[in-house]
């Protein structure tokens, strides 16, 4: 009988050795894992190229870019040398977007004549007739165009609404980002300001 228990006290022991020793390396293959999982996000961090964050600043060049609006028209920076252009990255699930629409629209209308373009660059990644849709629906009166993922890489997108306003020579002259009546304000001073650049 004692030999029985002290086979079993050593068998008890064995497994409890043998669970803390499994306990232990599966704690060390956890924390391996998560070293492994962070050093492979430092590297796409560290290899991604700066541009690719990077939103053009006030006084650089607009990055090129070539869209189709959802009327089918082909369009680029080159269409809008000489003027004054809006390019508005908004998404048509977005609040501040919307409230933003309005205020573009009547830019449109007050200025269009002296040299003021809007371009609205959606997005959105459901596809041309939503966006359509949701232009009609707003009465949007300037083009709207699916910015693509080139656009909102080289522009720095990262959320929506921003706004970059691009003096006549191509050039930005100021980046927007949400909106406010403040802003509405802001954005229409500078319009009036590089409109009247010749």
């Amino acid at each position: 009988m004692k030999r029985y228990s002290q086979a079993n006290n050593f068998s008890v022991s064995m497994l409890g050795r043998l669970y803390s020793a499994r306990k232990e390396q599966n704690f060390n293959y956890n924390i391996l894992t998560c070293c492994l999982v962070l050093a492979v996000l430092v590297a796409i961090v560290a290899l991604t190229p700066l541009s690719l964050y990077a939103a053009p600043r006030e006084g650089q060049p607009t990055p090129d870019f070539k869209v189709i609006t959802t009327s089918g028209q082909p369009v680029s920076l080159d269409n809008y040398r000489g003027y004054v252009l809006v390019m508005d990255f908004f998404a048509t699930w977005c609040q501040p977007c919307r409230e933003s629409i309005p205020h573009l629209i009547e830019m449109n209308r007050k200025y269009g004549k002296q040299g003021l373009q809007v371009l609205g660059m959606s997005a959105d990644e459901d596809g041309e007739r939503i966006v359509k849709d949701f232009a009609n629906a707003h009465h949007i009166s300037y083009p709207v165009a699916l910015a693509g993922e080139s656009a909102l890489t080289d522009f720095g997108v990262r959320s929506v609404p921003v706004m970059f306003i691009i003096d006549k020579k191509g050039k930005v002259a100021g980046v927007f980002r949400g909106f406010t009546d403040e802003m509405a304000r802001t954005t229409e001073q500078l319009i009036k300001k590089l409109l009247a650049e010749k």
